[in-house]
C-alpha cells in the first residue's frame, strides 16, 4: 500500500476515527445532545475532506470521483437532518443512548463505501456495514413490540437480499475471473455476454439485490412494516439514505460493469419500476397510519428513479441524482413533521390525527402542505423539477410511453398526499394539538423548507451540479 493510495479514503477513516469517538463519548458525557452535536460535526469535518479526495485507490477497488461526491452529500446531509429530528424524539422516547449517534456514524460509513466502491467485494463491505448499523437502529425501541418486529424482518429479509449479491458475485467471478466493475465491463466488452444465459442470471441476481435496498416492487414487502415500527426519526434516515446508497450502487454496477447488456436488463428494469409506481401509488391510497402512507410513497419514488437507471447515459443518470437530492429534503422534512406530533402519550401516527392542525399551529401545517406539494409534484417547489427532468430524461431517450405512465401514477399519488392538506385545512380538530417543538427539529424543517422552496424557484445550481459529477463519472 502506496501513501497516494490513502488520499482519496480520507474521508472514510476520517468518519470511522469519529464514529468510534461518538461511541466512546457516551461513557464519559451524560448530555446526550453534546453528542448529538459531535455527530453533526463529524458530518461537516468529513464534508470538507471530501473537497480534496479524489481519484482511484487500492488498485481501482475505491474509486473517489464526482459521482460518489454528489451521493456523499446526499448521505451527509441525511444524517445531519436525521440527527436534528432526534435530539427531541429520541428523548420522549426514552431512548436517549449514546449508541444511536455512533450506528447512525456506522451506517452512514457503510453508504460512502458503497458509493465510492470500484469492487463488488469493497461494494459488500460497505453495504453490510450500512445494513447492520440500520437493522439495529430499527428495532432501538426495545420496548415496543413492532420495532423489534421492524427490526427482525428487516434483518431476515436483508440477509435474503445479501445472498442474493453474494451469489451473483461468485457467478461473475467464475465467468470473468474478477470482481473489479471496470475489469467486468472490459470483460463483457470483449467477450460478449448477452447470449450467455449464466451472465444474465447472475446480473438478474444483482439486480433482486439491489432491488431490494432501494425496496423496490416485489422487492418491497419489508418497507411498510419497517417504515411503522423503526423509530419515526430513523425511518426518515433510512428512507433516504440507504435508498440513495442503494440507487449509487445501482447506476455504479449496472451502468459501468454492464453497461454493455443494457438493452438486456432495461427489458426487466423498466416492468420492475411500472410495478413499483403501481404499487406504491395505489396501496398508499389505503393506508390511515402516516408512517406506512409514507412508506409506500416512498417505493412509488423509488420507481420514479428507476426511470434514470433506464435511460441511462449522463442525461438519465444526472436526473436521477438530482432526484435523489431534493427527494432527501422533502421526505425527511415530512417526517420533521410526524416527529413534531410525538408527545407523552401520544404518537401522531395515525392519519386522522392531522384534522384541523391549520387551526391550532398554522406554521406546521404550512410546512407540511409545502413538503405534500413536492412529494405529490406540484410547481413551483423542489418535486416538481425533480420529476419534470427525471421524465424530460425519460422522453428524450425514446421512453415517452414511460414517461406518460409515470405522469399518471404522480397523478394518483395527488390523492393521499392532498388528502393530509384537506384533513389539516378543511377539518376541525377533534382535541388541542400539542406538538413537541425544539430548537434542533425547527432549524431542520427550516433547512428542509427553504431547500425545497429554493430548488423549485432556482433549480440550475442543482442540476448542473449532477450533471458536472457524472462527467466526471
Amino acid at each position: 500500500m502506496q501513501v497516494p493510495d490513502i488520499a482519496p479514503v480520507v474521508p472514510e477513516i476520517v468518519m470511522a476515527c469519529l464514529a468510534l469517538v461518538v461511541m466512546m463519548m457516551d461513557l464519559l458525557i451524560r448530555r446526550k445532545g453534546i453528542t448529538a452535536l459531535f455527530s453533526i460535526i463529524t458530518a461537516v469535518v468529513v464534508g470538507f475532506t471530501l473537497m480534496n479526495s479524489s481519484g482511484p485507490a487500492f488498485s481501482g477497488m475505491f474509486i473517489s470521483d464526482g459521482y460518489s461526491f454528489f451521493f456523499k452529500l446526499i448521505f451527509l446531509i441525511s444524517l445531519v437532518l436525521s440527527v436534528l429530528i432526534s435530539i427531541k424524539y429520541i428523548k420522549i422516547e426514552k431512548v436517549d443512548f449514546g449508541e444511536y449517534y455512533s450506528l447512525m456514524l456506522f451506517s452512514t460509513l457503510g453508504m460512502m463505501i458503497m458509493a465510492s466502491a470500484g469492487d463488488i467485494i469493497v461494494l459488500f463491505l460497505g453495504l453490510e456495514l450500512m445494513a447492520l448499523s440500520v437493522y439495529v437502529l430499527a428495532g432501538f425501541l426495545r420496548h415496543e413490540t413492532k420495532s423489534n418486529e421492524a427490526s427482525l424482518k428487516y434483518f431476515l429479509l436483508g440477509a435474503f437480499a445479501s445472498a442474493f449479491l453474494l451469489y451473483g458475485t461468485s457467478m461473475i467471478y467464475g465467468l470473468t475471473g474478477t470482481t473489479n466493475l471496470k475489469a467486468i465491463a472490459q470483460f463483457l466488452a470483449a467477450k460478449g455476454g448477452s447470449h450467455d444465459p449464466a451472465i444474465m442470471l447472475s446480473v438478474m441476481l444483482f439486480l433482486a439485490a439491489f432491488g431490494f435496498k432501494v425496496a423496490a416492487a416485489p422487492f418491497h414487502m419489508w418497507a411498510p412494516d419497517v417504515y411503522e415500527g423503526a423509530p419515526t426519526s430513523i425511518t426518515a434516515f433510512m428512507s433516504v439514505g440507504p435508498k440513495a446508497a442503494g440507487f449509487a450502487v445501482f447506476g455504479r454496477v449496472f451502468l459501468l460493469a454492464f453497461g454493455d447488456l443494457q438493452v438486456d436488463w432495461a427489458g426487466v428494469v423498466v416492468p420492475i419500476a411500472i410495478l413499483t409506481m403501481a404499487v406504491g401509488n395505489i396501496i398508499a391510497i389505503s393506508q390511515m397510519n402516516i408512517k406506512r402512507m409514507l412508506a409506500y410513497s416512498s417505493i412509488a419514488h423509488a420507481g420514479y428513479a428507476l426511470i434514470g437507471i433506464v435511460v441511462g447515459g449522463p442525461n438519465g443518470i444526472a436526473s436521477m441524482m438530482n432526484y435523489l437530492f431534493i427527494y432527501a429534503f422533502m421526505n425527511i422534512g415530512a417526517f420533521a413533521i410526524v416527529i413534531m406530533l410525538r408527545t407523552e402519550g401520544f404518537k401522531g401516527e395515525t392519519i386522522s390525527d392531522y384534522e384541523g392542525l391549520a387551526k391550532c399551529h398554522p406554521l406546521a401545517a404550512a410546512l407540511m402542505l409545502i413538503f405534500m406539494f413536492s412529494l405529490t409534484g406540484i410547481p413551483p417547489t423542489a418535486g416538481f423539477v425533480g420529476k419534470f427532468y427525471l421524465f424530460m430524461a425519460a422522453v428524450n431517450a425514446g421512453y415517452t410511453w414511460l414517461a406518460i405512465v409515470a405522469v399518471v401514477f404522480s397523478a394518483i399519488s395527488a390523492y393521499f398526499y392532498l388528502r393530509i392538506v384537506m384533513l389539516m385545512y378543511m377539518k376541525e380538530p377533534k382535541a388541542e394539538i400539542a406538538l413537541s417543538t425544539s430548537a434542533s427539529t425547527g432549524l431542520a424543517l427550516a433547512v428542509t423548507a427553504v431547500a425545497v422552496i429554493l430548488i423549485g424557484v432556482f433549480p440550475s445550481g442543482i442540476i448542473e451540479m449532477a450533471r458536472a459529477a457524472v462527467m466526471a463519472y
